[in-house]
C-alpha cells in the first residue's frame, strides 16, 4: 500500500507526455509538437522562456506568443545568433523575432569560453512559470512544426520544470547569455 500511495503521490506531482510530429501509427496516441508548444504558451500565466536554434515561418507561435505578451507573461527567447553577431548562422533569428514579437526579450549566447568556444545555442525548449518544461528535438520553424519527425517530452509539474526556468535565469545573470 506505501509502494501504491508513493506511486500515485509521484504521478500527481509529475506528469511525462510523449509528443511527436511526423508519421503517426494506429498503435500509439501523441499530440503535436505545434499543440503542445501553443498549449504551454497559452497556460503562462507570469513567465514564458522559449529556446531554439533558429526561429522562421512559425505564424502560430508568433500570435500566441503575442497574446501572452498582451496577458502580461513575461517572455524570453534565446536563439543562436547570426555570424554578423558572434554566432554561427547565416540567417538572422534575432532580427526575425524583434520585428514579429519586439516586446519580448531576445537573448544570445555569443561569449563562449573554452571547452564550448565552437558551441551553438541547441536546446529546443520551452518552460512556462516554473509549471511546465517542453522539451524537443524541434526548432521554431515551419517545417519542425508540421512536416519533420519531431519527439519531445511535456513535464508538467514537479521539479524539472522550476530547474530549467532557474538554470535559464541564472545563465543571464552570470552573463553567459545576454540580451540584445
Amino acid at each position: 500500500m506505501g509502494a501504491a500511495h508513493g506511486r500515485l503521490k509521484s504521478h500527481q506531482e509529475q506528469r511525462v507526455e510523449f509528443v511527436w510530429t511526423g508519421p503517426t501509427t494506429p498503435f500509439v496516441a501523441t499530440r503535436r509538437t505545434e499543440q503542445v508548444l501553443l498549449d504551454l504558451i497559452e497556460r503562462a500565466d507570469r513567465e514564458l522562456f522559449i529556446v531554439s536554434f533558429v526561429a522562421y515561418d512559425v505564424p502560430s507561435v508568433i500570435a500566441a506568443i503575442t497574446d501572452a505578451i498582451a496577458r502580461g507573461v513575461d517572455t524570453r527567447i534565446l536563439v543562436e545568433a547570426s555570424v554578423t553577431q558572434g554566432g554561427s548562422l547565416l540567417v538572422d533569428p534575432v532580427a526575425t523575432m524583434k520585428k514579429a514579437v519586439p516586446e519580448a526579450r531576445l537573448y544570445v549566447w555569443t561569449d563562449r569560453v573554452h571547452p564550448f568556444t565552437n558551441g551553438r545555442v541547441h536546446a529546443k525548449l520551452a518552460v512556462a512559470d516554473t509549471a511546465l518544461a517542453f522539451l524537443t528535438s524541434a526548432n521554431l520553424t515551419g517545417h519542425a512544426l508540421e512536416k519533420n519527425m519531431e519527439a519531445g517530452i511535456l513535464l508538467t509539474g514537479g521539479d524539472t520544470p522550476r530547474r530549467l526556468r532557474d538554470h535559464l535565469h541564472a545563465l543571464i545573470t552570470t552573463e553567459v547569455i545576454r540580451m540584445v
